[in-house]
């Protein structure tokens, strides 16, 4: 019987060596990440596209298709994908990629979270309990989290384990080294003010020393009213605002009219890769979000491919 066990759990080893680990990510940079480490190891996905607004997906019937096939299912986490993920990993059937099994990975687990609340209740907006989950604009986390992910996969696919660990000291090794190019590019952005649609960039905000002085929205998730738009007026002027900032997803609308009201420049921030032209990599995302937040505040600071 021991025999049998032993050559069952060979052949189970065997069949999962000879084809690729099936990565089903829940945002285009961790999809990103996945491919960084995973190389031609990994069959990668992406449940969401950087023109949708992660907090609000449904549990399409594809989703729970991709979901049911995958080995590992690899999300922000921190309750973020709260609204649809838990619905795709019951629908799936899929045992292996549940919550506390090997094939579930947040990103959240690998970085200390920003704004976790000491409590919670419907009356402050869609504040998440365990703190906010927008980690991915501080590449600082990217590391950290990739080197996760690198661990998590040599679990699921030992055959290939020197692999995925070769492929994440040549990605640590490039996005160090971007990572001092960004942060001595972007050295004078430190203090600018910046009133943000949403409160999307505290990680860039711990990272780069930028400060935000206000939200377009009331409270979190709730969209922006012309009388809170009236109140910030004074607000940008006081804190001597260098940017308006919102993602490419969010309205137009409440940015451009505080800007067409106090003279500061409205700007869009990639907030992950593909959600604006040049951020096709996670490098690209970076190169550019540094640029126009160094644009915005009038600073000196260069452009270029760093990593690529």
């Amino acid at each position: 019987m021991k025999r049998f066990i032993a050559l069952l759990i060979s052949g189970l080893v065997a069949t999962s060596a000879q084809g690729a680990v099936r990565v089903f990510a829940c945002e285009p940079e961790w999809a990103a990440v996945a491919t960084e480490v995973g190389g031609d190891k990994v069959e990668v996905s992406s449940a969401t596209s950087p023109d949708q607004d992660v907090h609000y997906i449904q549990a399409r019937p594809s989703l729970i298709a991709q979901m049911r096939r995958a080995d590992l299912v690899f999300c922000t986490g921190a309750d973020l994908e709260v609204g649809w993920l838990p619905v795709l990993l019951r629908q799936s059937g899929n045992g292996k990629v549940q919550p506390n099994q090997p094939g579930y990975l947040e990103a959240a687990s690998a970085v200390k979270l920003l704004e976790v609340p000491g409590s919670v209740d419907r009356s402050q907006g869609d504040v998440h309990p365990f703190g906010n989950p927008h980690l991915q604009l501080d590449p600082r986390n990217i590391g950290k989290v990739a080197a996760a992910l690198a661990t998590r996969l040599s679990e699921l696919d030992r055959p290939n384990s020197a692999y995925y660990g070769q492929r994440r000291t040549d990605f640590e090794n490039r996005w160090n080294a971007a990572v001092d190019k960004w942060t001595q590019q972007a050295k004078g952005v430190r203090g600018m003010a910046m009133v943000p649609h949403h409160r999307s960039y505290v990680y860039l905000d711990d990272w780069l020393g930028t400060v935000e002085v206000g939200s377009l929205e009331p409270k979190p998730g709730i969209e922006p009213t012309t009388g809170h738009l009236a109140e910030l007026i004074d607000v940008a002027h006081t804190a001597k605002a260098k940017a308006i900032v919102r993602s490419s997803f969010q309205d137009v609308r409440a940015s451009e009219w505080l800007s067409g009201r106090t003279g500061v420049k409205a700007i869009v921030l990639p907030h992950t890769v593909g959600s604006v032209p040049g951020t096709e990599t996670l490098f690209g995302l970076f190169d550019v979000l540094v640029a126009r937040l160094v644009e915005a505040n009038g600073t000196e600071g260069g452009k270029g491919g760093a990593g690529q």
